[in-house]
């Protein structure tokens, strides 16, 4: 492996022997001033009210309005129930049904009892 390749002998002494160009001093102030210009600038502290910090987290005005709608129609929802809910939502929100009437005899207390 100590042979090398007598055209690598060649390439070895045109890179050593070269040197690379310096950038002029022209080049590197326009290279500068161009990475400054891209760098965003510090703004200035601003006071705003809590909505307008929350309002782009939720999704801006039409967030906004979809949360609005929401809770109008939960609201609505809640304070009046409509009269044909399915069993499963009317156990969830807890309306009890007015026009049932169970016989107290039904219930499953003491039936393990009466078998023999």
């Amino acid at each position: 492996m100590t042979q090398t390749d007598p055209h690598m002998k060649d390439l070895d002494a045109l890179l050593a022997s070269s040197q690379a160009p310096a950038p002029s001093q022209d080049l590197m102030v326009r290279i500068l001033h161009d990475a400054l210009a891209e760098q965003p600038v510090p703004m200035a502290r601003q006071r705003r009210s809590w909505m307008a910090r929350i309002a782009p987290l939720i999704g801006g005005w039409q967030g906004l309005g979809g949360l609005v709608a929401a809770t109008c129609a939960g609201l609505w929802i809640g304070i009046s129930p409509p009269d044909n809910l399915p069993e499963g939502l009317s156990a969830f929100l807890n309306v009890q049904d007015m026009t049932v009437q169970q016989d107290p005899g039904l219930n499953g207390f003491g039936w393990d009892l009466e078998e023999g």
